[in-house]
């Protein structure tokens, strides 16, 4: 089964298993977990949740989790809270604990994501940068609000807060992608 998990700040492990066609789908392959002991409990998240919760709490959510990894160590190919993230490992882990899958890459989520606007950005939204030259995307960061963003810097940086208007990535700014509702 692929699962994906993370331990909460509670003790407990959130647990991120399958995509289904359909919310009886996921309620049976849960139920059978249950019975046959490997799990205690389940819920059941929809891919993009409602308007409300995807417009609110769900955003919330996204840079919470994101602001928990604020320290950890830059490590590229990492995935993981327990040896680090390079910055599109940190984006997709973000997004798979709150229940949205992402592709692997900057690159692969620069192109599955609802493009928009600078002026239209929300807290979860992706903002991409050409940080190796040129206009190719190659870096990326959760937009936390009020110009700033969460990321996984570079070979021996720590994940933190970065401005928009800092020079270095003002001048690289590729664009921003929405995973969530349509506005």
């Amino acid at each position: 089964m692929d699962a994906y998990y993370v331990a909460d700040k509670d003790g407990l492990f959130k647990v991120r298993f399958g995509d289904f066609d359909s919310k009886d789908q996921a309620r049976l392959e849960g139920k059978k977990l249950v019975y046959s002991g490997i799990i205690e409990d389940y819920y059941i998240v929809h891919p993009g949740g409602s308007k409300r919760y995807a417009g609110s709490i769900l955003r919330g959510n996204i840079v919470r989790t994101a602001q928990e990894y604020i320290g950890l160590p830059y490590r590229w190919g990492g995935t993981s809270p327990d040896s680090g993230f390079d910055c599109s490992g940190l984006t997709m882990t973000v997004y798979r604990i709150n229940g949205l899958n992402l592709p692997r890459s900057s690159v692969q989520q620069y192109h599955t994501g609802r493009p928009i606007s600078r002026s239209r950005l929300q807290r979860g939204d992706l903002v991409f940068f050409a940080t190796a030259g040129g206009k190719k995307v190659s870096h990326v960061g959760i937009y936390a609000g009020n110009g700033k963003f969460i990321h996984a810097p570079r070979s021996g940086g720590k994940i933190g807060f970065e401005s928009l208007s800092n020079s270095y990535f003002s001048g690289r700014y590729v664009g921003a992608r929405s995973y969530l509702e349509k506005r």
